[in-house]
């Protein structure tokens, strides 16, 4: 089993889009394996999006907000509030099949869904933390650990393939997703605040300080102190970029450059917090073979993007044609599903 979160220290750079279609596909590609999403941000839009788009899927989502027993990530979180020393072993309660309710899914996929009432909470699982038992930070920090363990419990330990959409703020969900994941998968857009917000993670998760005599983040500090194990870096992706000659379009071009350039500088000094694919591959010994490992581009689809999240159809197999999104008419070009399908394709494929 491989655990992945996909965070990145701002909004908009299309994290919860990656979420939907890299599950999506992953579970496409492998149909013998479950797949789980944990939706750990309040915005539930990967929720939204996995179970049926922008009508459909909110629909739903109110469906399953108002129901009596709350089967989202926050009834999760209650248990664990009720009881935050001690495992509740009820993780298993809150996972739903996304094919019952979205058929274009395929049926291995698997969420706990998403909820806004995430943010109500966030200060009664801050005050678990501290005070408590000598060890109360490092307890209450395994909560989602302890949910994806009693999944996978309950499926008998089936071969599973876990992503957690990640709230983009450094909140405590963040934090929680963080321990919890194995690898990371950092999604970016070419523009200067993802360049100072790919900093800030690597700041906050692994202690490399951008200004000298910089404070560490207590996260870091804390994960230290309990020698609790980090999530390595397994990718950082261009996502829907802006794209000409098969590369980022020049005008991105120096910002895609940089990003590139802060992780590689992190690279000569701590290559122990990133993953080295499993797929065969030698551990990279120069900067182009760092990139061709590390750094991954996603063509924006522009209005096949669009509609895709829309309707809750993963892009893989949404068709040319007319779609109705909303009572309107909007057409979607298959060469705009060009554009992106073979890269969603093939990052799935990267992934163990």
């Amino acid at each position: 089993m491989a655990i992945y979160a996909v965070w990145n220290n701002k909004g908009g750079v299309g994290k919860s889009y990656l979420t939907f279609q890299l599950a999506s596909e992953y579970a496409r590609q492998n149909p013998t394996k479950r797949v789980l999403v944990v939706d750990l941000c309040p915005q539930a839009n990967s929720s939204s999006m996995l179970l049926g788009g922008m009508i459909n899927g909110e629909n739903i989502l109110n469906q399953i907000h108002s129901a009596t027993q709350r089967k989202t990530i926050s009834g999760y979180i209650e248990d664990r509030i009720r009881s935050p020393y001690i495992p509740t072993n009820t993780g298993s309660n809150y996972v739903i099949n996304v094919s019952t309710y979205n058929s274009r899914v395929p049926n291995n996929l698997y969420l706990v869904t998403g909820d806004e009432q995430l943010e109500l909470q966030a200060s009664r699982v801050v005050s678990a933390s501290f005070p408590g038992p000598h060890d109360a930070w490092r307890t209450v920090h395994l909560w989602i650990n302890d949910l994806i363990s009693d999944v996978c419990n309950s499926w008998n330990n089936v071969d599973t393939c876990v992503f957690i959409d990640c709230n983009p703020s450094f909140s405590i969900y963040t934090e929680l997703a963080l321990t919890a994941a194995e690898r990371l998968l950092i999604p970016f857009s070419a523009d200067g605040s993802s360049k100072r917000a790919v900093k800030a993670v690597l700041s906050l998760v692994y202690g490399e300080r951008r200004h000298q005599n910089e404070p560490q983040s207590d996260f870091y500090l804390n994960s230290n102190r309990y020698s609790m194990a980090l999530p390595q870096i397994y990718m950082y992706v261009g996502n829907r970029l802006t794209q000409m000659n098969n590369s980022s379009a020049s005008a991105f071009k120096t910002v895609v450059t940089d990003i590139g350039d802060e992780i590689w500088k992190v690279w000569q000094t701590k290559p122990n917090i990133f993953c080295i694919h499993p797929n065969g591959s030698s551990t990279p010994n120069n900067k182009k073979s760092f990139r061709t490992m590390f750094h991954y581009e996603v063509n924006d689809a522009n209005t096949a993007s669009v509609v895709s999240g829309a309707l809750g159809i993963p892009i893989a197999i949404l068709t040319a044609g007319n779609k109705n999104v909303s009572g309107r008419t909007i057409k979607v070009n298959q060469t705009q599903l060009d554009k992106q399908v073979p890269n969603i394709v093939a990052l799935a494929g990267m992934i163990e």
